[in-house]
C-alpha cells in the first residue's frame, strides 16, 4: 500500500485508552502516533499497551493545538460526530494522513476541526470509547485500501479461485520492474 498515516487524540486523559490506541496504530502498521493537549498518567499507558509501541513508532506530543505540526503533504483527518462529517463507510482515506480523534467526554477543538481537510464519523447512534472509534478507523482504512478481493455477494468468504488469483497492490509493477 503506497502512502502513510499516524494517529493521535485530542485532550486525551485516561491512560488505558492511550495505550488502547498506541497498540491498535502499532498493530494496524501506523507510521507515528501523538498525542494534543493530553494529561494522562503516562505511567499507566502500557498497562494496554502491550506491545509497546513506544520502541517501534515515533510518538510525538504537544502541549497544544497551535504547537502541533505535521509532515508537508500530510492531510488532517478529524473523526468526530458532528451532523455534517462524511460517514467513514463512505470517506475515501488520503494516502498520507494523520487521524485525530476527540477526548473521551468531549469532542475535537474548533482549532483542530477548522486544520483538518476532512471530517469523518462513524455512524452511531452515540459517541463510542475513543480507543474503539481509532481501531475501527484504521480497519476501514485497511479493508478500503489493503487491496483485498471484493466482497462475495453471497453470505461467506471470496470463492476459492479468487483468493488463489489475488495479487497485493503494486503486484504487477513489481512484477515489470523484475522483467526489466
Amino acid at each position: 500500500m503506497r502512502g502513510y498515516f499516524g494517529i493521535g487524540v485530542e485532550g486525551i486523559s485516561k491512560a488505558h485508552n492511550l495505550g488502547a490506541v498506541l497498540r491498535t496504530a502499532h498493530a494496524f502498521g501506523a507510521s507515528f502516533a501523538f498525542t494534543i493537549d493530553a494529561f494522562h498518567k503516562a505511567r499507566d499507558v502500557n498497562i494496554t499497551d502491550t506491545s509497546r509501541s513506544d520502541v517501534h513508532l515515533p510518538f510525538y506530543e504537544w502541549d497544544k493545538p497551535a504547537d502541533f505540526i505535521l509532515p508537508k503533504n500530510c492531510t488532517l483527518v478529524g473523526i468526530e460526530l458532528t451532523d455534517d462529517a462524511t460517514d467513514l463507510p463512505s470517506f475515501r482515506h488520503p494516502a498520507s494522513c494523520a487521524y485525530v480523534l476527540g477526548p473521551e467526554q468531549g469532542s475535537l477543538s474548533e482549532d483542530i476541526q477548522a486544520r483538518c481537510s476532512h471530517i469523518v464519523k462513524i455512524p452511531t447512534r452515540f459517541c463510542i470509547n475513543v480507543s474503539l472509534a481509532a481501531a475501527l478507523t484504521l480497519y476501514d482504512r485497511t479493508i478500503s485500501m489493503g487491496g483485498y478481493p471484493d466482497r462475495p455477494v453471497r453470505p461467506g468468504g471470496p470463492e476459492l479461485d479468487a483468493v488463489d488469483n489475488w495479487q497485493p497492490p503494486g503486484y504487477r509493477r513489481e512484477a515489470r520492474k523484475a522483467k526489466a
